[in-house]
């Protein structure tokens, strides 16, 4: 990237639900290890507006030829462009590839700069005779700019947990957490850790710089094998994650499952937001460097697994079991599982929406699309409320002290 990365970190910072994915290292080593390049569909091109020598806003933005390693499906509309004899591809999107994580995408220092760099970039489309233009995963700052360049809104649905509970920081330990839940739900986790322990598996954590290079090795040949067990290539090289070894270590948080004294799998989890264990001194330091801010919540996201033995729940026990039992003994505010997944709730991370905005630059397929977002939107409002008649948790009483269950977020 040519932005200069202390410039992009430090706008970065002054985002709400501003990640790791959205840090300067992070999309520079998807561009240098060869995962998001013109070859493999993804051509950057990031829009920034400067005032002097300060960067005002900026965003990612790529020039697709398809629709893959995006989240937000738009194949349905490629495929109506094509039996029109339109070209859908190339496209624009504003996105971190690979990577359905909401955040701001739009970074600036104002709103009123927010709504200028979108603005900026649907004439820079318009100018480039680009199909259309699609921002993912973005924050409320974010669709609210959209919305003055009149881009359309569109949502889809993932599943997060939240640490609460009926006296703060959050559920005193695991158990805690469990007994906020239905019985049939509590009684079927117990079960599902039950048949894992019962296989001799255990597990141990390591974080950032404690993660060994052996350790690193081991999690990539777990992740490539789930991929080409599906009968694909993994989008993320080995190399990709050299590069947050090396540059992003503090992000990083990584369980590998152990038995008979051999690693079998592993899950490797983003952590983002103030450490309690860190001191001022050192928080102040890794703020200036753009790692991390001391005002942002404590996040943990799932990402990426593999195993190369199979054990009966394995699968929940790493990505998800673990992940919450960390996140309840190190205060973390959240766990974010993913795109996908209605298995999840099942495991107490609830259905929130999240969201994207697009712009397509021919009248009569945008007029489409409205109508099409706006059946869509209705289905996911009732789809929403079928999950909530599908609560985990017990009745807002059982909690206390008047704290209420979690609830799904529309």
């Amino acid at each position: 990237m040519e932005v200069d990365a202390q410039a992009w970190n430090s706008l970065l910072q002054h985002q709400a639900d501003a990640n790791p994915f959205m840090r300067h290292a992070y999309l520079a080593a998807l561009h240098s290890t060869g995962a998001a390049i013109p070859s493999t569909g993804w051509t950057p091109r990031f829009i920034t507006l400067w005032q002097g020598d300060t960067l005002k806003a900026a965003c990612p933005l790529y020039i697709k030829a398809h629709s893959y390693g995006e989240y937000v499906f738009d194949w349905a509309w490629a495929n109506a462009y094509q039996q029109h004899g339109l070209d859908y591809y190339p496209k624009a999107v504003i996105a971190v590839p690979f990577t359905p994580v909401p955040g701001a995408r739009l970074l600036a220092c104002t709103q009123a700069d927010r709504e200028a760099l979108i603005k900026a970039v649907v004439q820079w489309c318009d100018a480039k005779k680009l199909s259309s233009l699609h921002v993912l995963f973005g924050n409320a700052d974010d669709l609210a700019a959209c919305k003055t360049s009149k881009l359309m809104q569109r949502h889809t649905v993932q599943f997060h947990w939240t640490n609460v509970a009926p006296t703060l920081p959050g559920y005193a330990d695991f158990d805690a957490f469990l007994a906020t839940l239905s019985q049939e739900k509590r009684k079927k986790i117990r079960q599902e850790r039950r048949k894992v322990a019962q296989a001799g598996v255990t597990f141990r954590w390591s974080r950032g710089a404690d993660i060994s290079d052996t350790d690193w090795d081991f999690f990539y040949r777990c992740y490539e094998r789930t991929y080409l067990e599906h009968g694909n290539a993994p989008y993320l090289s080995r190399a990709f994650f050299q590069k947050m070894q090396s540059d992003m270590p503090q992000n990083w948080l990584l369980f590998v499952a152990m038995q008979g004294g051999h690693p079998i799998a592993t899950s490797l989890i983003a952590i983002s937001g103030h450490s309690p264990g860190l001191d001022a001194s050192k928080s102040l330091k890794n703020l200036e460097n753009g790692e991390i801010d001391v005002d942002q919540p404590q996040i943990g996201y799932g990402r990426y697994w593999g195993a190369l033995k199979r054990v009966d729940c394995l699968h929940f026990e790493a990505c998800y079991y673990q992940p919450l039992q960390w996140c309840i003994d190190h205060g973390f505010a959240r766990f974010e599982g993913g795109a996908q997944g209605e298995h999840k709730m099942a495991r107490a991370l609830m259905p929130v929406k999240t969201h994207s905005a697009h712009w397509l630059a021919h009248p009569a397929f945008a007029d489409a699309v409205d109508k099409f977002l706006q059946r869509e939107g209705s289905g996911i409002d009732s789809y929403l409320d079928e999950l909530a008649d599908r609560s985990p948790f017990r009745n807002a009483a059982s909690f206390g002290s008047g704290a209420p269950a979690p609830q799904l977020v529309k």
